[in-house]
């Protein structure tokens, strides 16, 4: 066991960060080293939202929002939802080249993007799914980007399968608002990372698999990683995209297609009642009230990057394989496919 690992057990005989703030507080150690045992602690997830000051970002106990079958399960495929008012952006990628639908393509000398059969036991996924191959050494993986115009609240929906050897994986699905459409604009809410953001420039929040620094099994557990201009300081004393997840998940099983979907609602510009959660196989995970996303109205998530993305910091597998399909965004929750 490593001195690093060694640590982290230890800490971890604490219930809470609250427990442990209260403690270390009561000695001489200074807010930025607590701030580092708590991340090292992995109990650094209660304290979402301290940088907020007029209100607590919380996890809702009993929430509201739909579960199980949605919108999805009323038509018998997903090829039928752009009948419904609510949907935004479809792609089953059943039919044209890669990236047809979409409006950025990442595929590093065409290498890293393909068409496959879905070969599962759900013939609901058709014919045809996305294909992630990321090869360390040669390419961070790839994926694709679609700019589309947005809607108060958003669900954006869609099925991935982890290979069986997949490690783990940096940056998945992000959403991201920009200031606007057109032109640089469009771009407004692209990097940026470890820095805050500006509260009428961007925001943003993935949803992807955390290891938990190595920790859990690959690819871990599913977790929020987010960006907003009130989010709270990493213990380096930059800005890390925060995490959301709830305090207990299974870890996420590989070789198994996953319906995944995740909801942002924008907050009043100025006020602390924007919102986001997300749902994994029509089950409600965790949903979080309280987020100040932006400052001005124009402000609008925009953008959606599908993509599977690694890097050789945690993942030492040389090949890395994702699977995506049946990709949705939509006003309202989608859910499952309809099952046969």
């Amino acid at each position: 066991m490593t001195k690093f690992e060694k640590q982290r057990n230890a800490l971890s005989l604490f219930s809470s960060s609250a427990e442990l703030i209260l403690i270390l507080s009561r000695t001489w150690i200074s807010v930025p080293t607590i701030l580092w045992v708590i991340t090292l602690s992995g109990l650094f997830l209660p304290l979402q939202g301290m940088a907020q000051t007029a209100s607590v970002i919380k996890l809702v106990d009993n929430s509201d929002l739909p579960s199980g079958d949605g919108l999805a399960a009323k038509f018998a495929s997903d090829s039928q939802l752009n009948q419904h008012a609510a949907m935004i952006f479809t792609d089953d990628f059943e039919a044209g080249e890669l990236g047809a639908k979409w409006d950025e393509t990442n595929d590093r000398a065409g290498n890293v993007l393909s068409f496959v059969d879905p070969a599962s036991k759900r013939p609901m996924l058709g014919r045809r799914s996305l294909k992630v191959t990321a090869t360390l050494g040669q390419n961070n993986g790839g994926g694709f980007t679609k700019w589309f115009e947005s809607s108060d609240r958003l669900f954006i929906r869609f099925y991935t399968k982890f290979d069986k050897d997949c490690d783990y994986v940096h940056h998945f699905c992000t959403l991201r608002a920009n200031k606007s459409l057109q032109g640089g604009d469009r771009w407004s809410g692209f990097g940026g990372a470890g820095e805050l953001p500006d509260g009428d420039e961007r925001f943003s929040t993935a949803i992807e698999p955390w290891g938990n620094w190595g920790k859990w099994t690959p690819p871990g557990q599913w977790n929020f990683y987010s960006y907003w201009h009130t989010m709270q300081p990493s213990p380096d004393g930059r800005y890390w995209g925060n995490g959301f997840r709830p305090k207990t998940q299974p870890n996420i099983e590989r070789d198994k297609w996953i319906c995944v979907e995740f909801m942002i609602q924008h907050n009043t510009p100025g006020q602390d009642d924007g919102e986001q959660a997300y749902w994994i196989d029509g089950e409600l995970r965790g949903h979080w009230r309280g987020i100040q996303w932006r400052t001005t109205p124009t402000l609008m998530a925009n953008a959606l990057t599908l993509e599977s993305y690694v890097t050789d910091r945690w993942t030492k597998q040389r090949v890395n394989i994702v699977y995506f399909d049946n990709v949705v965004i939509a006003k309202q929750y989608i859910g499952p496919l309809n099952k046969p």
